[in-house]
């Protein structure tokens, strides 16, 4: 079977896909990544097959905007952020579909030119949830701002929210039941190992960290810095920050105490850590919840102020304004008060029930017979990448795993 997963260059969007997209390799499949030049390093860092799709778009401006826009009525204005990306990539996703023939389409949610693509050839499609699913609320919404491109490509009233979605979500933190769910398997990108030893004594550790996203909308975003400086007077909590390079410079003088680690995966990281204190992107919330660690968030985004409240409504996490009113009591909550800790631990013992990625791959294989009556030749595929064909794919039916339901063992890597 072939595989072809799209999204645009962002890249906790595309971290997000790596599990599923590998353990599909690992079981014989052939997969390919669709997206713009700005993510295909990315790509072929994840060790996956990388295919250019469209022009990149200014996306960190139109972010920029809406952050220091302040809230309006009507649609969400993130919508006119994905329209310009699908505007950008769909071309080339069409040609691209049309050429290597996919047996199915796995897309990021809010990279609408993967299910445009596959409208356009009948290719069977996916929605690969990130974190919540925010935006099929607005459904008739992204239709019509879709409908001048799902014309001119002949598949008018497409709707990308119309497909499945597979969720790493556990079920206490979804929208009701998605048609799949899917245990988190963290992915935070190639980066080095990381060497602690216990905290100092009588003192708790805390992760640090603000995701990708906030420091490339601007410094006064990135709030690990004034985060670090309200809580470095503190004797009880040793601090850990967790940056890119790129972010290093955004810590010009943190005190002797807190130590700067770069480059490092989070989910290396967090197993010696008691808390995380955070932006509230979905990335780093899954990441902390699959260690089962309590989190104080900071949201700024839309997006990010939904997650940190669906997550504090289960009581395994305090939110805090940007200003940081209550940071110094909320920190002392999550670190001292067990039931922050006994409500992270359930949710990841909720996530850790959920179907792994090597079954979920199995589960969302079509069967030989409808790839067989899609395609004129017969085909189940061969793959034009450079990777080596371990000889023809196995092509997998099997009913979809419910969610929380699992054909095989729970364990979690």
């Amino acid at each position: 079977m072939r595989v072809l997963f799209t999204t645009w260059a962002w890249p906790s969007h595309l971290y997000a896909m790596v599990p599923l997209a590998k353990a599909l390799r690992a079981t014989g499949h052939h997969v390919r990544v669709a997206t713009q030049p700005g993510l295909l390093p990315a790509v072929r860092a994840a060790g996956l097959p990388a295919r250019p799709a469209g022009r990149d778009v200014d996306t960190v401006s139109m972010f920029r905007d809406i952050l220091t826009g302040g809230r309006k009525p009507g649609p969400p204005r993130v919508l006119s952020v994905f329209g310009a990306v699908a505007e950008a990539m769909a071309g080339d996703l069409v040609d691209e579909v049309r050429r290597w023939q996919p047996d199915l389409v796995v897309s990021d949610p809010t990279c609408w030119a993967g299910p445009l693509a596959a409208a356009v050839s009948g290719t069977p499609v996916r929605r690969l949830l990130y974190g919540l699913d925010l935006l099929s609320a607005f459904r008739d919404d992204v239709v019509s701002a879709l409908g001048p491109l799902a014309g001119r490509l002949g598949v008018p009233g497409a709707d990308p929210y119309a497909t499945p979605a597979i969720s790493p979500l556990p079920p206490s933190l979804r929208d009701g039941g998605a048609e799949q769910a899917m245990r988190y398997v963290p992915y935070n990108g190639p980066g080095r190992p990381v060497r602690l030893s216990g905290p100092p004594r009588n003192r708790q550790r805390i992760c640090v960290t603000w995701g990708h996203t906030m420091s490339r909308l601007g410094a006064r975003f990135f709030l690990a810095d004034p985060v670090v400086s309200a809580l470095a007077h503190r004797t009880d909590v040793e601090i850990v920050v967790a940056v890119t390079p790129a972010q290093r410079a955004l810590l010009p003088s943190p005190p002797p105490s807190v130590r700067i680690v770069e480059s490092v995966p989070l989910h290396r990281l967090l197993p010696h850590c008691r808390a995380v204190i955070a932006h509230g992107g979905a990335g780093s919330m899954l990441t902390a919840l699959a260690a089962g660690l309590p989190q104080v968030l900071v949201p700024q985004l839309p997006d990010h102020r939904a997650h940190a409240a669906r997550l504090a409504a289960t009581g395994s996490a305090i939110v805090v304004p940007p200003d940081l009113t209550g940071l110094e009591a909320a920190v002392t909550a999550v670190l001292d008060d067990p039931a922050r800790a006994t409500a992270a631990g359930k949710l990841r013992a909720e996530m850790l029930a959920q179907p792994s990625p090597a079954e979920v791959a199995m589960a969302i294989s079509p069967f030989e017979g409808d790839i067989h009556a899609r395609r004129s030749d017969g085909r189940c595929g061969s793959p034009s990448d450079q990777e080596v064909s371990a000889g023809r794919p196995r092509v997998l039916g099997r009913p979809v795993l419910g969610p929380g339901r699992s054909g095989g063992p729970a364990g979690h890597r």
